[in-house]
C-alpha cells in the first residue's frame, strides 16, 4: 500500500491528507505545535466563552472550492453563517461605503458611480464559479473557460491604483481599494487589482462567510472526513530532514525556506535557487478584543458588517501601503476589523463581543503596534477604547513563531510581487513538485494562495497522484 507523511497540518496539509488517503494512500501528518490546524485554528484568546479566530477569519473562497465540494464538509459539521453586510468602509466624516451580496444594492448606494460599479462586478459575479475553478488552480493551464477568465484578467491585470480610476467618488474608490489592500502590495505595480477584484466578485457571488463556532470548525470538518479514511495525526513534533521519514510520498505544508531546510538536499540546483529567491510580504500585527456592546462605529452600517477596512481614502491607502512594503511603518496603517460576532452569535458571551483585528506593519516589524490599531478605529468609532473588556497581542514576531509558515509575520505566506502571483513558488508546469522524486509543497506558496479554501493541498495531492499513476 502506497504510504504518504504530511509535515504541517494546516488546511493545506488536511487537504492534501485527505485527498490522498480518500484514493487509497496511508497518510500519516505530522505537526510541529500541539494541535492541528494552523490558520484554522480559534481560540478563547480574551476572556472565557469568547471565541476569537487566531488568522483565518472570513471565507470568500472556501463555497467555490472543489476540495469543499468534493468531500462535503457541510455534512461534516460546517455551518456558515453570514453578516447582513460582507464589508464596509468607513470615511472620516461618517459617510462611508457598503458591500452587500448584491451588486445592484451596493451600486444603487454609490451615487454616479453606480454604472461604474455594476459594470464591473456584475459580469464577473454572474459567471464566479467558472472564473474561480480557472483562478483556483496553476495559472499555467489551458482554461475551460477562456472567455470568463479573459474577462476577469482584463481587470485582474491593471494596477489597483488604474482600475481604481473608474470610480469618481471617495465611497466607491475605498470600497474597492480596502479589498484591494487585502494583498499587501502597493496601488501601482501590475495585477495588484487582482485579489481586491477576486475578493469583490466573490463578495457578490458567495458572500464573505464565517464558520459557525470559529474558523477551527473548518479544521474540525476536514479532520472528520480525514479520520474517516484513516489519516493519522501526530502533533508536537517538528520534522528537521526528509531523512526522519520512510514513506514513497511526502507533502510538505511548509514555506519554501522551511522546505529547504527539510528536503534541499534532494531537490535539483534550479529549484533550490528558485526556493531561495522566494520572497515574502509584509506582516500582519495582531490585537484581539473583548468590547462591551459592540463597537459604536459612526458610519451605521458598519455595525451591521461582518468585515470592516479602516484606512481612510483611497488615497490614504496608497500610501500606507507604499510604505509598509518599503519597511516603514505607518503613522495610521491599514486595519482590517472582523466582527465574525455579527453573523455568529456563537462566539458571543451575552453583550461582550470578540473582535478581531490587524494591522499591516513592515515584515519583520518589531515595534507595538496596539496603539495604532486602537486609534484607527477609536476614529472611526469614538468611544470604542472605554468599551474594552481585555485584549489579546500577537506581534508580527508572535506571528512566526505560532505559526513557522508566517515567516516575519507574513501571513500570506508569500509576497503578491506579480511574479509570485502568477508563477508562485517558481515558474514551472508542476509548481507543487520540487524536483525530489516524490516529494511535493503544498502550503499557501503553491497555487491559488493563501486562504482557508484547501484548494493548494488538494491541487498538490492530485499532483502526486498522477505522478503515482
Amino acid at each position: 500500500m502506497t504510504s504518504a507523511i504530511v509535515v504541517g497540518s494546516g488546511p493545506n496539509g488536511l487537504a492534501a491528507a485527505l485527498t490522498l488517503a480518500a484514493a487509497g494512500v496511508r497518510v500519516t501528518v505530522i505537526e510541529a505545535a500541539d494541535t492541528p490546524g494552523g490558520g484554522t485554528r480559534s481560540s478563547e484568546l480574551t476572556l472565557p466563552g469568547l471565541i476569537h479566530d487566531e488568522c483565518s477569519g472570513f471565507h470568500p473562497l472556501l463555497l467555490g472550492s472543489a476540495f469543499v465540494q468534493r468531500f462535503g464538509l457541510t455534512d461534516a459539521g460546517l455551518t456558515y453563517r453570514w453578516a447582513d453586510a460582507e464589508f464596509t468602509h468607513p470615511l472620516d466624516d461618517g459617510r462611508g461605503a457598503t458591500l452587500w451580496r448584491s451588486v445592484d444594492k451596493t451600486a444603487s448606494a454609490l451615487g454616479r458611480d453606480a454604472a461604474a460599479w455594476h459594470s464591473v462586478f456584475a459580469p464577473l459575479a454572474k459567471r464566479f464559479d467558472a472564473i474561480g475553478k480557472e483562478f483556483l488552480q496553476p495559472m499555467l493551464h489551458v482554461p475551460r473557460h477562456p472567455v470568463s477568465l479573459a474577462r476577469f484578467g482584463l481587470r485582474a491585470a491593471l494596477p489597483a491604483s488604474v482600475l481604481g480610476r473608474r470610480w469618481r467618488t471617495p465611497e466607491a474608490r475605498a470600497l474597492f481599494g480596502g479589498a484591494a489592500a487585502h494583498a499587501l502590495s502597493p496601488f501601482g505595480g501590475v495585477l495588484s487589482s487582482a485579489i481586491g477584484v477576486a475578493l469583490t466578485t466573490a463578495a457578490h457571488a458567495y458572500g464573505w462567510p464565517v464558520a459557525e463556532g470559529g474558523t477551527a470548525a473548518i479544521r474540525d470538518a476536514i479532520l472528520a472526513r480525514a479520520r474517516e479514511h484513516g489519516v493519522t495525526i501526530e502533533t508536537g513534533r517538528t520534522v528537521r530532514s526528509i531523512d526522519e521519514l520512510d514513506a514513497d510520498i511526502v507533502m510538505l505544508d511548509t514555506s519554501p525556506s522551511a522546505a529547504l531546510q527539510i528536503a534541499g538536499h534532494r531537490m535539483p540546483p534550479r529549484v533550490r535557487r528558485a526556493y531561495g529567491r522566494y520572497r515574502h510580504g509584509p506582516a500582519a500585527f495582531k490585537v484581539d478584543f473583548a468590547v462591551a456592546g459592540g463597537v459604536p462605529w459612526t458610519h451605521e452600517p458598519s455595525r451591521h458588517a461582518g468585515t470592516v477596512h479602516l484606512g481612510g481614502g483611497f488615497e490614504e491607502m496608497a500610501a500606507t501601503e507604499k510604505q509598509v512594503t518599503a519597511g516603514r511603518m505607518p503613522e495610521r496603517p491599514f486595519v482590517l476589523v472582523g466582527q465574525q460576532y455579527v453573523a455568529d452569535g456563537t462566539r458571543s458571551v451575552r453583550d461582550v463581543h470578540p473582535l478581531y483585528a490587524y494591522a499591516h506593519v513592515p515584515a519583520g516589524y518589531t515595534g507595538d503596534a496596539t496603539e495604532a490599531i486602537i486609534a484607527q478605529i477609536e476614529r472611526f468609532a469614538p468611544g470604542f477604547r472605554e468599551r474594552v473588556q481585555a485584549t489579546s497581542v500577537r506581534s508580527a514576531a508572535d506571528m512566526a513563531r505560532h505559526n513557522a509558515n508566517y515567516v516575519g509575520g507574513d501571513i500570506l505566506t508569500g509576497a503578491n510581487t506579480p511574479s509570485q502571483l502568477v508563477f508562485r513558488p517558481r515558474p514551472a508546469l508542476d509548481p507543487y513538485a520540487t524536483g525530489a522524486p516524490g516529494v511535493y509543497l503544498c502550503s499557501a506558496a503553491t497555487p491559488p494562495g493563501a486562504g482557508a479554501h484547501g484548494m493548494c493541498g488538494y491541487n498538490a495531492a492530485r499532483s502526486a497522484l498522477r505522478h503515482l499513476r
